[in-house]
C-alpha cells in the first residue's frame, strides 16, 4: 500500500492550488468577465446582450392576393425545352397507327376492284380497319342466328399465317405478318355485305350460291391486286389469289351454313 501512494504522489503532482480559483483562467481577469462575479455582486438591471435561440424575426407581411400565388422561381432552360416538347409531338392516334384518311382509302380500294391500289399506303400495318370489320362480320352473322365468333377470329389467324408464309416465299422484298392481316382483313368487306344477306333471306339457293361465288371472287380479287401492288409481283396476280380464295370461302361457308 505504500508503494501504491507514492506513486500516486508522484504521478498527481502539481503547482495548481485550491486559492488559485479566486483568479481568473485562461487569460481573462474578474473585471472584464462579469459571469465571474459572486452571486450577491452581479447586477441583473442591466439588459442582456443576446437573445434567445427560440425567438424568430419577424416576418415580412404577405401582399399577394388568396389563390393567386406569385412566382417564387424562374423555369430552368431544360424545362422550358419539355415544354415545348410536349406542343410538339403528334397526336395520340397518330402514334398508334390510326390515320382515318388511309382507312378510307384501303376501304374504298377493297369497294372498287378495278381502282389501282397505293402500294406505300397498302404497306403499312394498320389493324383497326380489321379489327372493325371482322366484329361487323361476327355481328351480321349474330343477326341470322349464329354465333361463330370463335370461328371468325380462329379461321383470320390461320389464313393470315398461311398467307403470310406462302408470300414471303413468293416474293423478293418480303412481308410483314402485319401487313398480311391488314390486307386480308380490310378485303374482308365484301363478306360482310353477304352475310348481311343471309339475314334477310337463304344463301341456300341458286341465288345465293352465285351470290357466294361473286363475293369470293371479289374478295380474293381484291386482295390479291393490295398484294401485287404493295410487293411489285407483277405477273402473279392469278397465283396470289387463288389461296386467297380459299380463305374467303371458307368465310363463305359460314355465311351460308
Amino acid at each position: 500500500m505504500s508503494g501504491f501512494d507514492n506513486f500516486n504522489t508522484d504521478f498527481y503532482q502539481s503547482s495548481y492550488s485550491v486559492d488559485d480559483q479566486s483568479q481568473g483562467g485562461y487569460g481573462y481577469s474578474n473585471t472584464e468577465n462579469p459571469y465571474n462575479k459572486p452571486y450577491d455582486q452581479y447586477d441583473y438591471s442591466q439588459p442582456m446582450n443576446y437573445s434567445s435561440p427560440g425567438m424568430m424575426q419577424p416576418q415580412q407581411p404577405y401582399t399577394g392576393q388568396i389563390f393567386q400565388p406569385t412566382q417564387t422561381y424562374t423555369p430552368s432552360p431544360s424545362q422550358s425545352m419539355y415544354s415545348s416538347s410536349f406542343d410538339d409531338e403528334p397526336p395520340l392516334l397518330e402514334e398508334l397507327g390510326i390515320n382515318f384518311d388511309h382507312i378510307w382509302q384501303k376501304t374504298l380500294t377493297v369497294l372498287h376492284p378495278m381502282k389501282a391500289a397505293d402500294g406505300s399506303i397498302m404497306n403499312e400495318t394498320d389493324l383497326a380497319g380489321p379489327m372493325v370489320f371482322c366484329l361487323a362480320f361476327g355481328a351480321t352473322l349474330l343477326l341470322s342466328g349464329k354465333i361463330q365468333f370463335g370461328y371468325v377470329y380462329g379461321i383470320s389467324a390461320i389464313g393470315c399465317l398461311g398467307m403470310y408464309c406462302l408470300l414471303n416465299l413468293m416474293s423478293m422484298t418480303g412481308v410483314s405478318f402485319g401487313c398480311v392481316a391488314s390486307v386480308l382483313g380490310y378485303c374482308l368487306l365484301p363478306m360482310i355485305l353477304l352475310s348481311s344477306f343471309g339475314v334477310l333471306f337463304s344463301l341456300q339457293g341458286m341465288l345465293g350460291i352465285i351470290l357466294t361465288a361473286a363475293i369470293i371472287g371479289w374478295c380474293s380479287f381484291s386482295a390479291s391486286k393490295i398484294f401485287i401492288s404493295a410487293l411489285a409481283m407483277d405477273g402473279q396476280q392469278l397465283l396470289v389469289a387463288y389461296p386467297c380464295a380459299l380463305l374467303y370461302g371458307v368465310f363463305a361457308l359460314i355465311s351460308v351454313f
